[in-house]
């Protein structure tokens, strides 16, 4: 069984991103055409997104569904700099931004039979190197596909002009031309078509219809109120188009060769260029991306994301690569084995981009900053697509103790770990590395890529109750610690870089929880473990070793991980929160730390992010405001300690030092109910808090055992001990509010069930748990006090849809009117504040409901962890995410009922160095 798991493609359309430079082998980025698409007619403002949200997404080019290709060649940074080299510092610049693409490579000679032929080991001088993420994607880049120039929206004139666009078949903010007034506004010269559209040539004069003679003279005041009009829409169009020129005259100079200009540099990209944002993804094993990631990771490729997998270990078990009926008559070979798992993944990888599993590779060695070497696979058809294999031994089995493994290595057992090779690698030398030297060697892959979102596996997963084995495989999570450690290193001593956001996801104990996919996803993200699985046994790869990993053949669904995915961690929705002043607060971990952007009052300028002082954050922050205004923010923080042992996790929270201040005090320790690291593997949930009506701020997590404990602080502003509230088979992290009569309510999800916890009245102890008689729900709950109680939302397995129920406290919890809301399936939180619920929907982006009865509504935006979303005046709602380029993206309603969504605004800069 490979890694130990208890193991019992669809055609993808290709999407923009990277096409293949023939003649360099270098990447060529596209955008995607369209803006972001704005939700529904909007109402006519005011918005409250201030003068510091100066972007609109209609212009704000950022990925869509259908991405379209733009010519977006990178410039070719000298081969001489090395890559990835440990001897010496990094090459200053140009990284070309996105995947390893090595140098010289030819792409048109590519075919499965070249790529089954086994490449030689590069050296530093003949690789290439990845790509510099300042170098932002233009929307500009290709004229003939970008946009049409459009003007800001926001506000009334804005929302007439989407209204009066959308009325005609427009794409952009102006009406169509037609008739003269009509191709003024459009600008340049329009060619009728003879349904009064047309296309601009530019040259600003009217030739191809007929001039019609004014008949009726004009007012005065009324023709100088045009004229005021038409001068100023024209500027604003020559301004947009001077935009488009001068970024396509930047896109033709990257295209060309890079020579350098001593009267100038390079032309820089406009302040307000998006960055869609980059993924690295670090696994264990070949496999645990497609099992535990997907369908994230299927969303960021088809949507044109560059991706980035790096795989710890090289995954060859016992060597056999066989199903049950085969696997005792066939030979053992851990490399060949090693080789066959690889060509599964690069099979599956290539039907994600591009619906084709043979499309082919350019597999290279480079060294590492930990001593050793890496193969590094790009996909030439979509080179933004990057395999990384490090190829250290895999412990073979789940939860026994292994000295040669990740587990051994972190607890100091062995020393060093040796690599595995696998047959066919280009990687020829064999190395082992220390403790420090795979940290080191992570940080080297961060440095590469310069990810804005890493997606790791589940440092504290826990063991079993009755057992105490292990609920996930040790080399997912001490893999996972070494992500946590390399992260931190990388976001320590690396000042060049973005900020980044962590996701982490659940493994083995998927499996035991309710399916989190409605079926067609499901089906989708079985159809790439087929493909991984090699069904059909065709020889696609051209190799000895196999094309896929037969030993989960017989079952490819692994025990129901086909069905689900989970976050460990960030599913908080509570992250957004308003002050008396209707100023919005947002709080997100970036880097390690606690991010923090404010916007002034309704209307006033955003600020951030600002990085709270203190390191090590967890994903995922809470928070909650005290009966004196102040804001405090809850978490957890995870320690390293100066041996193994010492690995902890404790919950944190800091506390604004006055309402609406900008300054927070120092983090505070909660401790952690845990006593060793052994015991549980650090295993508490994200904590959930609240106030009472009396005031009294409490904290309540799920431990290790799988119960409800909670901290309640004093009158004097200590805090109780953790206290023990029951509770068994809890899952997740808990949800808690207060309903009408300021009575705290506790909430946990089940396997089966939610349970359910209750104050008799405001300040007493929290009452003993309860059954609430709710169905199985996916993880994910969400609380709020409403109409006198307190307002569940959570997932409906095996659909996505949003359910709701009404859960009151007179006589004890009573669960009232279970209501399935639909939605456009999807999985993990779902947000709700007055009239707006939202949440993640199939395909990755948001997906939104402004009021009962409307249809659902979805949002191009991809993002990291839970939405979140509260209330800025009687029926104003405003709704944040954080993307996947670690940008924060806020959208607000008017204050009206069921008031639609205004179009999204990016917080503050791009996202750039720290």
């Amino acid at each position: 069984m490979p890694d130990g798991h208890p193991r019992s493609g669809p055609s993808w359309q290709e999407s923009g991103g990277w096409a293949a430079d023939a003649d360099q082998g270098w990447g060529v980025r596209a955008d995607q055409a369209g803006g972001w698409a704005a939700q529904g007619p909007y109402p006519q403002g005011p918005y409250p997104q201030g003068p510091s949200a100066p972007h609109d997404f209609s212009a704000e080019q950022a990925p869509g569904p259908h991405p379209l290709p733009h010519d977006h060649t990178a410039p070719r940074p000298d081969p001489a700099a090395g890559a990835w080299a440990a001897q010496g510092p990094y090459p200053q610049a140009p990284y070309v931004q996105g995947p390893f693409t090595p140098a010289g490579y030819d792409v048109a000679s590519a075919d499965p039979a070249a790529r089954a032929t086994e490449a030689r080991p590069s050296t530093p001088a003949a690789a290439g190197l990845p790509y510099d993420p300042s170098t932002p994607y233009d929307p500009s880049a290709d004229r003939d596909r970008a946009p049409e120039p459009q003007l800001p929206t926001g506000g009334r004139k804005a929302a007439r002009l989407a209204r009066e666009a959308e009325r005609n078949g427009g794409g952009g903010n102006a009406p169509r031309a037609g008739g003269r007034r009509g191709r003024r506004r459009a600008g340049g010269n329009r060619k009728g078509n003879g349904n009064g559209t047309g296309t601009g040539t530019g040259t600003g004069r009217t030739t191809d219809v007929p001039h019609q003679p004014t008949t009726t003279p004009r007012a005065p005041r009324l023709r100088r109120a045009g004229l005021v009009k038409a001068v100023t829409f024209c500027a604003a169009v020559v301004a947009a188009s001077m935009l488009m020129l001068r970024g396509s005259e930047a896109l033709g100079r990257l295209g060309g060769p890079a020579v350098p200009d001593s009267r100038a540099v390079a032309p820089a990209a406009p302040a307000d260029a998006p960055d869609p944002g980059r993924v690295l993804q670090i696994v264990a094993h070949p496999d645990d991306d497609l099992y535990f990631m997907n369908p994230d990771l299927r969303y960021s490729i088809s949507t044109g994301h560059p991706v980035t997998s790096v795989y710890l270990t090289s995954g060859e078990a016992d060597g056999i690569n066989a199903g049950a009926a085969k696997e005792t008559t066939t030979p053992p070979n851990k490399p060949a084995y090693a080789e066959a798992r690889q060509n599964g993944i690069r099979a599956a990888y290539a039907k994600m981009a591009t619906g084709d599993r043979s499309s082919p590779w350019k597999r290279t060695a480079v060294p590492t900053k930990g001593g050793g070497q890496a193969e590094v696979d790009v996909l030439l058809a979509k080179p933004q697509v990057n395999l990384v294999w490090l190829q250290l031994r895999e412990a073979g089995n789940v939860y026994a103790d292994v000295p040669d493994s990740l587990h051994g290595l972190w607890d100091g057992k062995v020393s060093r770990l040796e690599s595995m090779l696998s047959s066919g690698t280009p990687v020829k030398q064999r190395y082992a590395y220390t403790k420090d030297q795979v940290v080191q060697t992570l940080v080297g892959v961060l440095e590469q890529y310069k990810p804005t979102t890493v997606r790791s596996q589940d440092p504290t997963p826990g063991r079993f109750a009755d057992t105490k084995r292990y609920t996930d495989h040790q080399d997912h999570f001490y893999g996972a610690r070494f992500v946590q450690m390399a992260t931190a290193a990388y976001a320590k001593d690396v000042r060049d870089r973005p900020h980044f956001a962590l996701q982490n996801y659940l493994g083995y104990f998927n499996g035991y929880l309710p399916s989190a996919l409605d079926p067609d996803e499901a089906k989708e993200k079985l159809d790439i473990l087929d493909t991984y699985a090699w069904l059909d046994r065709q020889n696609h790869c051209g190799s000895d070793a196999g094309c896929g990993d037969l030993k989960v053949a017989d079952h490819p669904a692994g025990n129901r991980w086909s069905d689900a995915i989970n976050y460990a961690r960030g599913n908080s929705t509570s992250w957004l929160t308003s002050d008396r002043e209707h100023g919005l607060w947002a709080f997100k971990v970036l880097d390690g730390q606690v991010a923090v952007w404010h916007r002034r009052g309704l209307v006033g300028p955003w600020s951030g992010p600002d990085l709270l002082a203190g390191t090590g954050v967890d994903p995922g922050v809470t928070t909650v405001t005290l009966t004196d205004g102040r804001i405090a923010a809850f978490g957890t923080r995870t320690s390293f300690g100066a041996r193994p042992a010492d690995y902890k996790r404790e919950v944190v929270y800091a506390v604004q030092k006055g309402p609406g201040a900008a300054e927070f005090g120092e983090w505070q320790s909660l401790g952690t109910p845990e006593t060793t690291d052994e015991t549980w593997t650090s295993d508490i949930s994200a904590p959930a808090v609240s106030v009472d009506g009396a005031g009294h701020l409490a904290a309540y997590v799920r431990d290790g055992a799988g119960s409800l404990r909670g901290r309640v602080q004093q009158a004097d502003g200590s805090w109780g001990p953790w206290e023990k509230h029951g509770g068994a088979d809890l899952h997740g992290a808990p949800a808690t509010a207060t309903d009408g009569a300021g009575r705290r309510m506790v909430f946990c999800a089940t396997s089966k069930t939610v349970l359910g916890w209750a104050q008799p009245k405001p300040g007493a102890p929290l009452g003993p748990v309860t059954a609430t008689g709710l169905p199985d729900t996916t993880l994910p709950l969400t609380a709020q006090g409403r109409e006198g109680g307190v307002r569940l939302w959570f997932r409906k397995p095996g659909s996505g849809n949003v359910r709701t129920a009404l859960v009151t406290g007179d006589g004890g919890l009573k669960v009232n009117n279970l209501t399935d809301l639909g939605g456009l399936s999807g999985f993990g939180s779902v947000t709700a504040s007055g009239h707006v619920l939202a949440g993640r929907a199939a395909g990755g982006q948001l997906g939104s409901e402004v009021g009962s009865g409307r249809p659902w509504e979805r949002s191009p935006l991809m993002f990291v962890g839970a939405p979140s979303s509260t209330m800025t005046g009687r029926n104003m709602v405003s709704l944040a995410v954080v993307g996947l380029d670690a940008r924060l993206y806020v959208t607000s309603s008017a204050d009206a009922p069921d008031a639609h969504l205004a179009p999204w605004q990016p917080v503050g800069p791009r996202n750039g160095a720290p």
